[in-house]
């Protein structure tokens, strides 16, 4: 999948902490090719994968990539954290990550859960996209900005018991074992996700439609810097276009010839 990205017709997006690929799933449907990392083997995810550390892999392979998704370890920020498992010691990579995407020059996304230290630049549902999930997460974009979609009010509440009382709605639960959760196809239906039944790679996934979402505005975004990057030949009678270098001096000619030709061209003194 790799060939692709710089010389064929998709663009290639890595995607950091990449657990079993829902991020991956929703950029590879707005036509991207994508290349998973992650520090844990990952058989179900869908793509070329590699095992390793991703902030190391990003370092060394970043600049191969047209843009990079991240989805840094969650588990200091979520609700269970607060409560069930509060006291536990977990892994806080935001700030690592964030500095790590900055030394780039390319569009960037963080995603994370509610209460995670990021800029709110987007927030997604599952109710945005009719799906039975609500699963609020943030994303903070790097050199690129799209609006909010319009936050659709939840239609009741997340099925299950809570507190020893069992509530209906038209939600699931997609996190958690008993407690009236719903059954694997009932969380795949909910989220999106056929590629894997697997319960703690779904609880952790995203919904391909989230990044689907965003992954056609980023697209868009990198047409947009594509044609902001380029200009056409100086040459007299060439109009060839030339994708300018992101540090240094712009390039004027497409080739050597034409520069000869230009200057040539110029009226003598």
């Amino acid at each position: 999948m790799r060939s692709t990205g710089a010389g064929g017709r998709r663009p290639l997006l890595l995607d950091l902490f990449c657990c079993a690929g829902g991020a991956a799933v929703g950029y590879h449907r707005a036509g991207f090719d994508v290349v998973g990392v992650d520090i844990t083997a990952q058989p179900n995810y869908p793509f070329e994968f590699h095992q390793g550390d991703a902030l190391e892999f990003l370092a060394a392979h970043g600049h191969e990539f047209a843009a990079v998704h991240a989805s840094p370890p969650c588990q200091a920020s979520c609700t269970l954290t607060a409560g069930t498992n509060q006291g536990r010691e977990y892994p806080q990579l935001i700030p690592q990550t964030r500095a790590a995407l900055a030394a780039l020059d390319v569009p960037t996304v963080i995603e994370n859960v509610q209460g995670a230290k990021l800029r709110r630049d987007i927030t997604l549902c599952g109710e945005m996209f009719g799906l039975g999930v609500i699963r609020h997460r943030y994303f903070e974009l790097g050199r690129w900005s799209t609006p909010q979609p319009e936050h659709i009010p939840h239609r009741g509440r997340v099925a299950g018991y809570r507190h020893g009382r069992k509530y209906d709605g038209p939600y699931v639960a997609v996190y958690g074992q008993g407690g009236g959760k719903g059954t694997i196809t009932q969380w795949q239906t909910a989220m999106g996700i056929d590629w894997t039944t697997d319960r703690a790679e779904l609880a952790e996934a995203i919904p391909p439609a989230y990044t689907e979402h965003l992954g056609h505005r980023l697209h868009a975004a990198l047409r947009d810097r594509q044609a902001c990057n380029e200009t056409r030949c100086h040459a007299p009678g060439c109009r060839t276009s030339i994708a300018q270098p992101t540090t240094g001096r712009p390039r004027r000619f497409c080739s050597g010839a034409c520069r000869v030709r230009a200057h040539r061209a110029r009226p003598k003194s």
